[in-house]
């Protein structure tokens, strides 16, 4: 069974986020990226199904600019066996993207999808929701733990109110939460062999898919800086001034 497990590149977790001087969006010029967190895990879950038996080859994709190359060999480097990256220097938006996946998907008819939960950089958390609904897949969002066995996956999910578990039949979507596992750490030996596996480069007019953007972006500003804290005497002032000045009560 393949496993097919999509990652994004996106701006390193520990930067600090700047907005261009025009707002048009964050400043990409000579900052660190990475791998999408989300997708190291499902990355991780993915290559851990395999040393288990349950999943014979691990297929990583990324869809962007020629730079999400490194990402797909940060992907194999923890344990995918090849890569496909769908080049396209225009802006992807959610639904081209899961037009971009649907397409793969049909080409190499993986068992299993993988997809982080939501990317850090936009948050939308829309993806895997909408390859689900092209591809008329069952889907398992937020997973906590995913065990393969006789077709069927079953997965534990984060909910407001606790867990829930469900049980989709094969082949299926699912997006990872942050506590379903901890990415290995990635050694150079494992680098060095990456550098070797195979990454196919195809164009989205290759896939005919048309990734022209539904939505634009009017504004991108910094959040309006915090106000200094007072110190109250008593709770009855605290009170009065949650209920009347910042009226949250």
């Amino acid at each position: 069974m393949k496993a097919l497990v999509a990652v994004k590149r996106v701006l390193d977790y520990n930067v600090k986020a700047r907005v261009k001087p025009d707002g048009t969006g964050i400043d990409l010029a000579n900052v660190k990226m990475s791998m999408n967190p989300f997708d190291e895990i499902a990355v991780e879950e993915a290559v851990r199904l395999k040393e288990k038996g349950v999943v014979t080859e691990v297929i990583a994709v990324s869809c962007g600019v020629t730079q999400c190359q490194e990402t797909l060999r940060t992907a194999m480097a923890i344990g995918a066996d090849r890569a496909i990256l769908v080049e396209c220097a225009d802006e992807l938006q959610p639904l081209a993207v899961a037009k971009l996946l649907k397409a793969l998907v049909d080409k190499e008819q993986p068992g299993l999808v993988i997809l982080g939960k939501q990317a850090i950089d936009d948050d939308c958390n829309q993806t895997g929701q909408m390859l689900a609904a092209l591809a008329d897949l069952p889907q398992a969002t937020f997973a906590s733990k995913v065990e393969v066995a006789d077709g069927r996956a079953t997965v534990t999910r984060e909910i407001d109110g606790g867990l829930e578990t469900v049980s989709v039949s094969l082949p299926a979507i699912v997006t990872t939460d942050l506590r379903l596992n901890e990415p290995r750490y990635v050694t150079l030996p494992n680098i060095m062999k990456a550098k070797k596996k195979p990454l196919e480069t195809v164009k989205p007019a290759d896939l005919g898919v048309d990734v022209a953007p539904r939505l634009k972006t009017l504004k991108v500003s910094e959040p309006p800086k915090r106000g200094a804290g007072v110190k109250v005497p008593d709770v009855a002032t605290l009170v009065n001034k949650l209920k009347n000045e910042a009226k949250v009560i």
